[in-house]
């Protein structure tokens, strides 16, 4: 593997288009577990997320020689991965609703915990509970420690779009949880199936 991995995220994606056939695959070593991470927050569903991961890398290998330079290389797969969630999300939204189960839809699947806290339970569905827009926003910057700027790259609106919407996003995450008496601590305790 001849110094992949001290090479640059630019000089492998230069290396991948030149043929080298062990250069993306370095790229996706790298970045695989933070864009998985992304995805699962995005759709709330881990199967879907590794499947949207799995489109968006397949998609950037495919178009590899599409990535101009402009922005890092972690940006570009970020944008990659996150239409790749969108995508199926409309996709399976589009299913839902021409099979009439959109009222049967459960954003997070209480059965399927994990060990996950119930404060973790209550913070994700409320997560999913936002738009879109905000949802992919607050993951993005407040989530994954994306700079504002990057996050605006990733999701292709301004600066000052992606700021709002954190600050919307934010608001309505707390009205949410604090109408389920999470915010101030007077909860009670969650019911077991």
């Amino acid at each position: 593997m001849d110094g992949l991995e001290d090479a640059s995220d630019r000089a492998l994606m230069a290396r991948h288009l030149e043929g080298d056939p062990d250069a993306f695959g370095e790229i996706f070593r790298r970045h695989r577990d933070r864009l998985w991470a992304v995805a699962v927050r995005t759709t709330n569903d881990r199967e879907l997320a590794a499947d949207c991961v799995q489109d968006g890398f397949v998609n950037a290998f495919r178009r590899a020689a599409s990535y101009r330079g402009d922005a890092a290389v972690s940006t570009w797969l970020h944008r990659i991965v996150v239409n790749a969630c969108l995508d199926r999300l409309r996709r399976e939204r589009d299913v839902l609703r021409r099979a009439g189960d959109v009222a049967d839809i459960d954003v997070v699947d209480r059965h399927d915990r994990h060990g996950e806290a119930e404060t973790g339970l209550d913070v994700r569905a409320a997560l999913a509970a936002l738009p879109e827009h905000q949802r992919l926003a607050l993951v993005l910057v407040d989530m994954h420690g994306m700079p504002v700027a990057e996050a605006a790259e990733v999701l292709e609106v301004a600066v000052g779009t992606v700021k709002s919407r954190c600050a919307r996003g934010r608001e309505a995450l707390a009205a949410l949880l604090a109408d389920s008496g999470l915010a101030d601590g007077r909860r009670e305790p969650r019911e077991r199936a």
